[in-house]
């Protein structure tokens, strides 16, 4: 394949802790994506339109809404109702997660394992759902 024709995925990651946004970052450029961080959700939509992420984190609890909210939103939006979305959570976990009417891509608790993230994430851009 030649150097020109690599395609770097585009990831939007909406987190409120700057600690877990700039490490998720910073292991994602690492690994050759694109990244755009958000630590709120209300400018969400014009940054969406702007980068056209291949896939959106989304963390559940961010201090202007519910990422579930967040989900619904861009699920029953006909501009950013095919984009994947990984949910991730410090609150819930595989078991008590309660998703509501839209199912994300996959799901992922925190603390997570770098690897689980990079696992998920790649399945996820390859159409697998967790």
């Amino acid at each position: 394949m030649a150097k020109g024709s690599i395609v770097y995925k585009n990831i939007l990651v909406i987190e409120d802790n700057h600690a877990i946004l700039d490490v998720i970052t910073l292991i994602l450029q690492s690994e050759a994506y694109k990244v755009t961080g958000l630590n709120k959700s209300i400018d969400m939509m014009a940054h969406i339109q702007e980068s056209e992420p291949d896939l959106v984190i989304l963390d559940i609890m961010l201090p202007d809404g519910d990422g579930r909210d967040i989900l619904k939103q861009l699920r029953t939006n006909i501009k950013t109702e095919h984009i994947p979305v990984l949910l991730i959570s410090a609150r819930y976990t595989e078991e008590n997660i309660q998703h509501g009417e839209y199912k994300p891509n996959g799901f992922l608790a925190k603390p997570f394992d770098i690897d689980d993230l990079l696992d998920r994430i790649e399945g996820i851009l390859a159409g697998k759902t967790y």
